[in-house]
């Protein structure tokens, strides 16, 4: 099948892309070096600039409010956008600064612009206060997060589109999971995926995550930050005690996001009955009701109908109540690498699909070959689609105004069939990837 454009290449499987998959998630021989760079990179800021930059933390200023901490655009001394995150107001009267400190000691163990989380730029120390909390300032994720863009954005995000969402999350779990030592995120769900300005997704919100096997990563027993913690609705009902804390956990709550970038409903919804997505979902997958879970306020294109029945029962083993059934994020990535299918190029409906099927017959190729002297880079076919790649440049075909050497070229990206002549003049992608027949025709 051809591809189609998204802001990021979706791979297709393979045993190749299964490799590379692993090892491109494998850092941590090099930990300790990556480590010392990031701290040689951290950037120590004076509060007072990051007031300035927020215009004294303005309300106007805010762009996003959580459980231990507000949110601010700011724009530093140098001219940089960013954000600059600090505790909030009721954490702030506790003198309870540990969930920030805690989010900085996990991103500062990350390699430095790793495409997988928000990136943390650099550190602040409030000016006041026995807590001595810290200020954050991380890069400015301008698209807002994955559950405004589901659930309060006017134009629901196109299917492809979703797929691409979908498999870069499964790639962040798997990049903490798969990281030394491991991180468990333990608050994964839509409002802590942010979208950078290339609309690729990032995990955010660090603060609840845990380091494992490193007992210095907090400054209470690693046993204590255990327990159970997370959000309803996407908190692994397994997870109930600290001795239950596991990477599965974290597989449970992807589950949960992957129904609802599917669904388009939220995870808790009183609305619905029942109200639980995993309660919702798992009898319509089990039944086979695609149509009942996916987003209606879009249609589902035909080509994308498999991947998404595939990218449900992903969900379902997912969200599995048996915790040792569920699979482990590097088999999810597999999995979702070997569904998600691009769109296809559509061929004009005039063209008889029999003589398609003709067409990629090998004793054909070998003579289209020959004839036209071209080399077929990818020929394949379906009684819907065929997809046909000759080795032209934009160059060589120049609108019917080039010159005679040039015609020669033209002349050799003639399909020839059965005595007709398929004017097939391939100019060039759009850029999108797909094939623009209104001009080759």
């Amino acid at each position: 099948m051809a591809k189609h454009s998204l802001s990021t290449p979706l791979p297709q499987g393979g045993g190749e892309k299964k490799k590379e998959s692993s090892s491109r998630l494998t850092w941590g021989r090099d930990q300790k070096s990556t480590v010392v760079e990031k701290k040689k990179m951290m950037n120590e800021f004076e509060y007072e600039e990051l007031e300035a930059a927020t215009e004294n933390f303005s309300p106007s200023n805010m762009i996003g409010k959580g459980s231990h901490g507000q949110v601010y655009k700011g724009i530093l001394k140098d001219g940089r956008l960013v954000a600059i995150k600090k505790q909030s107001l009721g954490l702030e009267k506790l003198q309870d600064g540990s969930k920030l400190n805690n989010e900085v000691r996990i991103l500062s163990k990350l390699p430095p612009n790793n495409p997988y989380t928000i990136n943390l730029v650099g550190l602040s120390q409030l000016s006041h206060g026995p807590a001595k909390s810290k200020v954050l300032v991380m890069e400015h994720m301008p698209n807002g997060t994955l559950h405004h863009l589901l659930h309060v954005a006017s134009q629901p995000p196109p299917w492809p589109k979703r797929a691409q969402i979908a498999i870069q999350i499964a790639r962040a779990v798997q990049f903490l999971h798969e990281s030394k030592p491991m991180i468990i995120h333990r608050d994964i769900k839509s409002a802590n995926i942010l979208f950078d300005s290339s609309w690729n997704a990032k995990l955010a919100d660090f603060g609840l995550s845990l380091n494992m096997n490193d007992h210095d990563s907090v400054s209470q027993p690693v046993n204590s930050w255990s327990r159970p913690a997370g959000t309803i609705g996407y908190l692994d009902p397994c997870y109930t005690t600290p001795s239950k804390l596991s990477t599965k956990n974290d597989v449970f709550s992807f589950g949960v996001v992957l129904l609802e970038i599917i669904s388009s409903t939220k995870a808790i919804d009183v609305s619905r009955a029942p109200a639980a997505m995993v309660e919702w979902a798992l009898p319509l997958i089990e039944e086979d009701q695609v149509e009942e879970i996916c987003d209606k306020r879009i249609a589902v294109p035909r080509y994308m109908e498999g991947t998404i029945r595939q990218l449900l029962r992903i969900a379902a083993s997912c969200v599995c109540l048996e915790e040792d059934h569920r699979p482990s994020m590097g088999k999810v990535v597999i999995e979702m690498e070997n569904c998600i299918v691009d769109q296809p190029v559509q061929f004009p409906i005039w063209m008889n699909m029999n003589l398609l099927h003709s067409l990629v017959t090998k004793k054909w190729w070998k003579r289209a070959a020959k004839r036209c002297r071209t080399t077929i880079i990818t020929a394949k076919a379906t009684a819907a689609t065929t997809t046909i790649i000759c080795a032209a440049t934009a160059e060589e075909v120049n609108g019917g105004r080039s010159s005679s050497a040039v015609r020669k070229k033209q002349h050799s990206l003639m399909i020839v069939t059965r005595g007709k002549v398929l004017k097939e003049l391939i100019a060039k992608n759009e850029g999108d990837g797909h094939y623009n027949w209104s001009k080759a025709l």
